[in-house]
């Protein structure tokens, strides 16, 4: 790193709360949200200027708030120094009902377009298709094809929520199964292993969200020695987990998520008549009158800053071959 550069960017970072070299399409609506968030964006113009090799991932958002997801999704990957380059894939086989077309056509590609190409990173969301088996969810077959193509063009994936239990199902042939009810609270977390570096500065005890009716069981995860059970709860099972040296991570609940995110779903079940509990160790006081508070907030940071370091930029090429 040259030096005038070096000092430009202290500077920059004494002046913001955290650094985010992300670089994202000018009329994104997260952009907006992120920026009134004192959040760093870059364009295109300052990213040419610095002599360095941004990182390129790419978002497979099956979300069906898709612009919730990705403001969550880029508040995370930005809590780092490194250049970002953020690329949005959409499924060709089934059309997203909640996001206006006008959304998915300016901001989103799909695989054909980009499968000739190299990511260092890439994120697979969760899905609402849970309930369903994995060969019946429309875009499944197009799904397999995405998640054979990371093994060879991708240097690490993050697996969220479905996405992780679509990502066992698919490389380590571990089904999920059904819940009683549905899992959906704020639930504490032990670490399990803790020689892998995804969960460098994490403490001992700590707590995330949970929102699904199906889970995996851990003894199908322990008898799988490709898969390493790095962070499990009592009360919501297995959570964070890593395979083949953290070529494939997956993670079960959802440290993306807002403070408001578990509140939102709530109020959208009962509207929908779903006999459902009030998420657990949530709303203060069990009352879903009281504003939650966001307590997982730097965890979050932690695993994707980890992720991004430890696992994609450590990791991947500085040319892809």
């Amino acid at each position: 790193m040259n030096k005038g550069y070096y000092n430009e960017f202290i500077e920059k970072k004494e002046k913001r709360d955290g650094s985010l070299p992300i670089k994202i399409p000018k009329r994104l609506p997260a952009r907006e949200i992120l920026e009134n968030e004192n959040i760093f964006i870059m364009d295109d113009e300052r990213a040419s200027q610095q002599d360095i090799r941004p990182l390129n991932i790419v978002i497979l958002n099956l979300m069906p708030e898709k612009e919730k997801t990705e403001t969550q999704l880029l508040r995370l990957l930005g809590n780092t120094p490194l250049q970002v380059n953020i690329s949005f894939l959409k499924t060709a086989t089934y059309e997203s009902k909640n996001t206006s077309p006008m959304h998915l056509d300016q901001f989103y590609t799909t695989f054909a377009t980009i499968k000739d190409r190299k990511f260092d990173g890439m994120i697979i969301t969760g899905a609402p298709v849970e309930m369903m088996p994995f060969e019946n969810v429309e875009y499944w077959d197009e799904l397999i094809e995405i998640m054979k193509w990371t093994k060879t063009n991708v240097t690490s994936t993050l697996h969220i929520c479905w996405g992780a239990q679509a990502a066992l199902f698919y490389h380590f042939d571990i089904d999920k199964f059904e819940l009683p009810e549905k899992c959906s609270g704020i639930y504490s977390h032990i670490i399990n292993d803790h020689s892998e570096k995804l969960l460098r500065g994490f403490d001992d005890v700590f707590v995330a969200p949970h929102s699904r009716y199906t889970d995996v069981a851990i003894e199908d995860l322990e008898n799988c020695t490709d898969i390493k059970i790095l962070s499990s709860s009592p009360e919501a099972g297995p959570f964070i987990m890593c395979a083949n040296g953290g070529k494939q991570i997956m993670v079960t609940g959802h440290l993306e998520y807002d403070a408001q995110t578990l509140a939102e779903e709530y109020e959208r079940d009962c509207k929908r008549g779903i006999d459902i509990r009030v998420p657990e160790n949530y709303f203060p006081d069990d009352n879903p009158e009281n504003q939650p508070l966001n307590r997982w907030r730097s965890h979050a940071h932690l695993l994707f800053s980890n992720w991004l370091n430890y696992y994609v930029y450590q990791e991947t090429p500085f040319e892809w071959n």
